[in-house]
């Protein structure tokens, strides 16, 4: 049975002022039972000081001091956590999920031991008062089944694999925008996660940076305005003085502006039949006075100044409908004539508990501070990512919080940036680095590679290496090619966004073309480390969805898209980034012919080389060798996604086609051929090398077919 343990802690001798200053940490096990190796084991501490910014460790810091069985110590941070209720409702004629807060907010931590056997765990305080510390608990891991985390292998640092030396090869797409508004909420990512897994997938590149359009845990929300519209009619506090000097608040007038609506990033949930209260304060000027509409309540009263530049506290309350489950957006309306300011917005229950309009607040910043309702979104990603087997690289930092300030790496503003990252992936990692379902944290999507980021990378690296016990790999991307990224050492993989647009070379309309040269690029800069197209597919000149993809709905350019990074060099499959795409056309059974093909190939073990080959009819040979093994897919350069849908022309069968092999050893091989569209052996044969040459007579195929060659003495 898990219990609470709680140590008193006190400095110096023991008089009476000390004891009054006695602070206590307590420990409890959530998780009932003994957990297996690499699964969740979740525990809460109970600290009693508040903090301005309880996601500073410079204010707070609690960490988890694990002892594992073999002596090795791990410190795990803990994260702050608002508890939040969810329900699977009705809205807008779709299932979405309903994220309620709930009760207090306080610490959580999850760990997943890497051990089996008996853990002993203590919680850490450390504040600028000192540190405290509970009393030990004790815990017993069980043997499991289970692969582990996926790290960049040792054998093979071009590749990855499991902490058991499997091979994991990523198969899959981007699943980037989630979120209300969006094609997938939680819970339509969840059934894309389980249509990708049946399908073979292994892999998704989820953002939980997206700003307030999307999933986005360190963003700009606000009521008030959207990051892609104009400026909110925000204002210093005016008369004001000390601390409130730089503090912001709405500013209204009946006369220019009119009203305002309020409208939170986030709908708002509310609990069915729950009376609530909404407050705050307003100044107005001259004959000048606020109204609160609601759509569903009346709010007749009016709210004006006792006296010139005196703050009027307002307080309405409702109840919400037997069947409401949305505050919805309401508005402030000025009236009269002069200036109305309005401070300190807020709605809660009527007997207290949880902020629920955190997005008025115009002081909240944008960076440093996480939103626990995109965290609760993002928890749920992760477990359906857990349920169906899927891999997920996260996406997690807000782009434009951090770029305008990452241009002069000597500059207060860079290292306050690096500070500000440093901190965001401590919390990552505490909230999400247990599971072995996510298999690396990316930084940026698309940074700008020119700027100065090697300091920036080096010194987040090495927080990162610090605080992260389970060594998920790191790596980000930029909006062109970003050599620099891709050498630095404490970036572990290499990664290039690419798209077929009429302006890019190689010719656009030949994809395959495309995905050798671009692996070409990646690999002549990251010999040694995994590399891969961490978005690619087909696009306008302007980065839009291409005019051809509405007329490309068996997804010829998909499925080549696939095969081809599947064997050009490259760490894993081109990940396609129009993921409603692939869901409206039902692509994603291209992805089980090819996971049948890779499945067992010892990608680490096996020194595997790329090259490519020409067959007699002239189709192109992607291969993989090693002495004994061959794996190869023959495209027809006349199956090219332009041939096929846009001049929409047929490709011949090819027949008479041979080809040649080098590099093999000496020996009889086992020749399998494969269905590319249906992921089955079409037919089976035997081939003698000699003088380290293979030669293939290949069956008819008309667009791309591929070929295992094994020896067998």
């Amino acid at each position: 049975m898990a219990r609470a343990c709680l140590l008193v802690v006190v400095w110096g001798s023991v008089t009476p002022a000390a004891l009054a200053a006695e602070r206590v940490v307590q420990l409890e096990k959530l998780t009932p039972g003994s957990p297996g190796l690499w699964q969740r084991i979740e525990f809460q501490v109970t600290w009693p000081e508040a903090y301005s910014n309880p996601y500073d460790p410079e204010e707070i810091a609690i960490a988890l001091e694990i002892q594992a069985p073999s002596g090795k110590k791990i410190e795990l941070p803990a994260f702050f956590n608002q508890p939040c209720e969810w329900q699977q409702v009705e809205r807008g004629g779709r299932k979405t999920g309903w994220i309620y807060p709930q009760g207090r907010a306080g610490w959580r931590a999850r760990f997943a031991p890497m051990e089996p056997g008996r853990h002993s765990v203590c919680a850490v305080a450390r504040d600028r008062q000192g540190q405290a510390r509970s009393a030990p608990l004790a815990f017993d891991c069980l043997t499991a089944p289970g692969r582990g985390f996926i790290r960049v292998s040792k054998t093979d640092p071009r590749f990855f694999e499991h902490d058991d030396g499997t091979p994991f090869f990523p198969i899959g797409q981007n699943v980037a925008f989630i979120g209300e508004g969006q094609y997938l909420d939680t819970e339509r990512a969840a059934t894309v996660f389980q249509k990708m897994a049946s399908n073979g997938a292994n892999f998704a590149r989820v953002w939980a940076c997206a700003e307030d359009w999307a999933m986005a845990i360190e963003a700009r929300k606000s009521a008030w305005s959207r990051s892609w519209g104009g400026k909110p009619p925000l204002t210093p506090l005016p008369g004001a003085t000390g601390a409130e000097t730089n503090r912001l608040c709405l500013a209204l007038d009946a006369a220019r502006s009119g009203n305002v609506a309020v409208s939170p990033s986030h709908s708002v949930a509310l609990r069915p039949g729950q009376s609530y209260r909404l407050t705050g304060q307003a100044l107005t000027e001259a004959s000048a006075s606020l109204g609160i509409e609601f759509a569903q309540w009346p709010a007749n009263e009016v709210v004006r100044s006792d006296s010139p530049g005196q703050w009027k506290a307002f307080s309405h309350s409702f109840v919400a409908g037997q069947s409401q489950r949305w505050l919805g957006e309401f508005r402030l309306q000025p009236a009269g004539s002069g200036r109305v300011w309005v401070r300190d917005l807020s709605l809660q229950e009527a007997g207290g508990g949880p902020e629920l309009l955190w997005e008025a607040d115009p002081n909240r910043p944008a960076r440093g501070v996480m939103s626990q309702i995109d965290s609760a979104m993002l928890d749920r990603v992760v477990e359906s990512a857990e349920k169906h087997g899927l891999r997920l690289q996260l996406c997690l930092l807000t782009r434009d919080l951090y770029r305008p300030f990452m241009g002069d790496d000597r500059s207060p503003a860079y290292v306050a940036a690096i500070k500000a990252a440093s901190n965001f992936f401590r919390y990552a990692v505490a909230r999400w680095g247990y599971s072995t379902h996510v298999f690396a944290w990316e930084y940026f999507n698309e940074n700008d590679p020119n700027l100065p980021s090697e300091r920036f990378h080096r010194e987040l690296g090495d927080s990162l290496a610090a605080v992260d016990p389970f060594r998920h790999p790191r790596t980000t991307s930029g909006w062109g090619p970003a050599p620099r990224h891709w050498r630095h050492p404490q970036l572990d993989i290499a990664d290039l966004h690419w798209y077929l647009r009429p302006v890019s070379k190689p010719d656009w309309r030949d994809e395959v073309a495309a995905i050798l040269d671009r692996a070409a690029l990646l690999r002549g800069h990251a010999p040694d480390k995994p590399a891969v197209l961490g978005e690619f597919g087909l696009a306008d000149d302007k980065w839009g969805r291409s005019p051809y993809m509405a007329q490309d709905k068996a997804g010829h350019h998909f499925h080549n898209a696939l095969w081809a990074s599947a064997f050009a060099g490259l760490s894993g499959t081109a990940m396609f980034w129009w993921w409603e795409t692939v869901d409206q056309n039902n692509l994603y059974a291209h992805y089980l012919p090819l996971a049948r093909f890779l499945a067992e190939v010892p990608f680490t073990r096996a020194r595997l080389r790329s090259a490519t080959f020409q067959t007699a009819r002239q189709s192109r040979a992607l291969a993989w060798r090693a002495p004994n093994l061959a794996l190869v897919w023959m495209h027809n350069p006349q199956a090219a996604w332009h041939t096929l849908v846009v001049e929409k022309k047929t490709p011949a069968v090819l027949s008479d086609d041979s080809l040649e092999l080098d590099g093999l050893a000496e020996g009889r091989f086992q020749i399998e051929w494969w269905d590319t569209a249906k992921g089955e052996v079409s037919a089976r044969d035997t081939a003698s090398c000699a003088q380290g040459r293979l030669r293939l007579k290949i069956p008819p195929y008309s667009r791309d077919i591929a070929c295992r060659a094994t020896l067998i003495e």
